[in-house]
């Protein structure tokens, strides 16, 4: 076992990197290609990318793995890959590329979305889900594209992920993992399989089935390496992929998240809180349980859209000292920010922060906005970088309470990952707000960690997940909650942060009357 390479590919919106580890879990050798631009707009709302852009970021990460030496080729035991989600690419029946990759930060809507029907038309009315199905069917990039490009759609034989794309360069052949299916396509959430012909995503979007690969569960056996992706990534013809997820899923799997009662948080461009569950729930009403890094589970996930992007907001706003401070010392300027706001106390003296700065479908709704209350004269930039970590917080603890009433059961166990994590400031206000010891992994690409514990699975290093975790996941450092602040945080969050949005919605709603935003 001590020989076992594991080589998890993991490729994001800003970078792809190639990570190896150990069957202890341990991170062997790293390298990482940033994507610049992260993405283009063609049209204000926009986001594209030329697809051969991530394989060749995958294949640079490659090189510079080898070159640096750590790590032979040859010592590879298999490959496993985890993308980000909902960014689709459409192949013509020679396997080529149409169009420039739909990423998942794009903003069009499809306007004219197909007709559901008489029939399913009414039973959404009755169900009062008329809006979260034009939302679906808005979202949608296939429609979107059968209305706008429908020459091209009609050419698209395959309809792919970024990971089924990126898999099928591996392999060969129209596979993806079942973990990876978290977007707008007709997929079964609950079966982790696609959509029977009877089921509605059908009439919803105007994908056809044979546009949609093969499915394999997580550790499962997507093929071997094909000789010419072996080439040109420098590793041995034949060499076992198998199938990982979602890089949230995998961000999950790799936290070590697998107990129901235990939740993980991701501070990253959005956050979330997820959960691993042994059966399908819903935490929001006809929104779906997404595939779990593991067959047979479910991640019942709440996003808080722009979550840690507002981290970025803040420092192209506001901090240009900062910045500035930062390139002179070469430190990252997240660096600094926890001096910013060190001295500031628990809720900020009084300002408050409600992070909507994206609308939702659910809860907050489509008018939703952010929004700042309680200034006064004695807060600066460090109480609103403070109420900004605060107010997002405060937001994801929502989420666990939701996910509590659904699943009958207390969370008792906290994990944070993403970038956000590696502030010890934040992790310390998580703590404080949510009441329990915030745990941060020993491994910061946990994402990569849960694509290799899938890896060694399939390949049979370790007997199951549960093994896996025990094996491979550590924590690096706690946070356990401070009783003062926590009382503060608790009264504030319980007696201000939950009143904003019941009260601000009808404000919100006159808002978006009267100026057309959002749209």
């Amino acid at each position: 076992m001590n020989a076992v390479r594991l080589l998890a590919i993991d490729v994001g919106t800003q970078s792809a990197r190639a990570i190896v580890f150990d069957a202890q879990g341990h991170l062997l050798a790293k390298a990482q290609t940033p994507i610049e631009p992260v993405y283009h707009s063609p049209q204000p709302g926009w986001a594209e990318q030329d697809p051969e852009t991530y394989w060749n970021a995958v294949r640079s990460s490659c090189e510079r793995l080898w070159r640096e030496g750590a790590v032979k080729p040859a010592e590879i035991t298999g490959l496993s890959l985890t993308t980000q989600r909902a960014t689709m690419i459409c192949v013509d029946g020679a396997g080529r590329v149409l169009r420039p990759a739909t990423v998942w930060l794009d903003q069009r809507r499809c306007e004219q979305p197909p007709d559901m029907g008489p029939w399913w038309n009414a039973a959404f009315r009755l169900a009062g889900a008329t809006p979260l199905i034009r939302h679906f069917q808005a979202e949608a990039e296939a429609n979107w594209l059968a209305q706008h490009q429908p020459e091209l759609w009609r050419e698209t034989r395959r309809f792919l992920f970024l990971s089924g794309w990126l898999t099928h360069r591996l392999v060969g052949d129209y596979v993806d993992s079942s973990g990876c299916q978290v977007g707008f396509v007709p997929f079964d959430y609950k079966r982790q399989r696609w959509a029977a012909p009877s089921d509605f995503k059908w009439r919803a979007v105007a994908v056809r089935p044979e546009q949609l690969p093969t499915l394999v569960p997580p550790g499962g056996r997507l093929g071997t390496l094909a000789a010419e992706a072996a080439a040109q990534l420098g590793l041995p013809a034949g060499l076992p992929v198998i199938a990982a997820a979602a890089d949230k899923a995998c961000e999950v799997l790799g936290c070590g998240a697998l107990e129901p009662d235990t939740a993980q948080l991701s501070f990253g461009t959005t956050a979330t809180i997820n959960t691993t569950q042994p059966r399908y729930v819903e935490v929001q009403r006809m929104l779906p349980a997404y595939p779990a890094a593991m067959p047979g589970a479910w991640n019942t996930e709440i996003q808080i859209y722009r979550g840690f992007w507002m981290v970025s907001w803040f420092k192209r706003e506001f901090a240009h000292r900062e910045q500035a401070l930062a390139r002179e010392r070469g430190v990252p300027v997240e660096a600094l920010f926890d001096d910013l706001i060190r001295d500031v106390p628990p809720g900020s003296m009084g300002l408050t922060l409600q992070p909507y700065w994206s609308p939702g479908v659910r809860e907050p709704g489509p008018e939703a906005k952010g929004a700042i209350i309680g200034f006064g004269d004695v807060h600066t930039r460090a109480h609103l970088y403070r109420a900004i970590i605060e107010g997002l917080v405060y937001s994801l603890r929502a989420g666990r309470e939701q996910i509590e009433r659904r699943i009958r059961r207390p969370i008792t166990r906290l994990v944070v990952a993403g970038g956000g994590s590696q502030s010890d400031e934040a992790m310390q206000i998580t703590a404080d707000i949510f009441g329990l010891t915030a745990e941060r992994p020993e491994i910061y690409e946990t994402s990569a960690l849960g694509a290799a514990m899938n890896l060694a699975v399939g390949l049979g290093v370790h007997a199951d997940y549960a093994t896996a975790v025990r094996t491979m996941a550590r924590i690096g450092r706690r946070f356990a909650p401070r009783p003062e602040a926590q009382k503060t945080y608790d009264a504030l969050y319980r007696e201000v942060y939950r009143e904003l949005y019941p009260r601000l919605k009808p404000l919100y709603q006159r808002i978006r009357a009267v100026t057309g935003y959002p749209p």
